[in-house]
């Protein structure tokens, strides 16, 4: 199985066995946020509502593997999209588009891998999606198609 990564331009990060093509996104080196979980849980579901009105199939929430993390997967047609979710209330740190760092794309590409391995039992089409808020509130939601690839 090999999935077809969108193609980006931009910067190669390698890390390892896994590179990330930057393409839209600013990256920043401060990827804290100080927000209650409980605020993350509530912008995954704006997040998912807003989707699934533009015509997506949430299919799986917080996938988790070792050493990486996927807030949404979903179904646009016949391509899979793995989808971060970035909550920042101020931008002093640079706002939600800065928090992707290249080391969090990388984390999000080692859990799209695993997903596909697991549950993709053939050829897909995949993408890398952004939700970016700086409210809890669905008139906040900024949504980046491809915001990075994978390669």
């Amino acid at each position: 199985m090999s999935p077809r990564w969108p193609s980006g331009v931009g910067t190669t990060y390698n890390a390892g066995n896994s590179s990330v093509m930057m393409s839209r996104l600013q990256v920043s080196d401060n990827d804290s946020t100080t927000r209650p979980a409980g605020a993350g849980v509530i912008a995954e579901g704006l997040a998912a509502r807003f989707l699934e009105r533009h015509g997506l199939v949430v299919i799986a929430r917080n996938y988790r593997c070792r050493g990486g993390e996927v807030d949404l997967v979903c179904r646009e047609r016949r391509t899979l999209v793995f989808v971060e979710v970035r909550l920042r209330r101020s931008a002093s740190h640079g706002g939600a588009a800065a928090s992707i760092t290249t080391a969090k794309q990388t984390r999000i590409a080692l859990a799209a891998r695993h997903y596909l391995a697991s549950h993709a039992g053939r050829d897909v089409d995949c993408r890398f999606d952004c939700i970016l808020l700086d409210a809890l509130s669905e008139a906040a939601i900024e949504w980046i198609r491809d915001a990075f690839s994978a390669s």
